[in-house]
């Protein structure tokens, strides 16, 4: 088990928190890592996509010309594939690109993907982005670029976090996700993750819940 600083709106350590070894310690599964995106992006596209065959396209319905003698290959409609305004041979259809990925397999491609940020020392985390009961972003990244220098940062923030939320909405360098959603995609999308200490607390006990609901 290692531990990192909790860093406070100042940019001071407030104290420190483990990182438990059985999410932030464990050796990345590179194809695994790789499968679970795949399926993740794969569920992301909505598979609306249609063309018309040569029979859903209007018109079309009289012969373009007589069969013989004219030289020219014998055609029966101006809407078959090799017209110009024709029908799709074998195009897109509407279809569900998801792919079934075990919860086991989830979890641990996210804490493979968590271990290898960790280890590089890219795991951070905050009290909170700014201080009081008013949301700043312009506190809210002061106190992010104290803490994180990179232009493709993960925030994970609790579920009840407005405060943080609204503050760094609006931020482009940022990504927020709530720590219940958090996945392996984000986490490798990003060069730094950085929690809040309520956001972790969350996150590490939705992973004990789970692990209870798996024996």
């Amino acid at each position: 088990m290692s531990s990192v600083d909790v860093i406070n709106a100042e940019g001071a350590k407030a104290g420190s928190v483990d990182l438990p070894a059985k999410v932030f310690g464990v050796e990345a599964n590179i194809p695994l890592m790789h499968q679970v995106v795949v399926a993740q992006l794969a569920a992301a596209r909505q598979g609306t996509h249609k063309v018309k065959t040569r029979g859903e396209v209007a018109g079309g319905g009289k012969k373009p010309y007589k069969q013989k003698g004219t030289g020219r290959a014998r055609q029966g409609s101006i809407r078959a594939p090799q017209f110009t305004g024709g029908g799709v041979v074998h195009g897109p259809v509407p279809r569900d690109y998801s792919q079934r990925t075990p919860k086991k397999m989830k979890v641990a491609a996210l804490r493979g993907a968590l271990s290898d940020r960790a280890r590089d020392g890219r795991v951070i985390v905050v009290e909170s982005f700014v201080t009081g009961e008013k949301p700043s972003t312009k506190a809210a990244i002061a106190t992010l670029r104290k803490v994180a220098q990179t232009t493709k940062v993960l925030v994970v923030l609790d579920s009840q976090d407005e405060l943080n939320w609204v503050s760094l909405r609006n931020e482009p360098s940022v990504h927020l996700i709530e720590a219940g959603q958090l996945n392996t995609y984000d986490v490798l999308v990003a060069d730094e993750v950085v929690f809040t200490k309520v956001a972790l607390d969350e996150f590490l006990g939705g992973t004990e819940k789970s692990e209870e609901g798996d024996k």
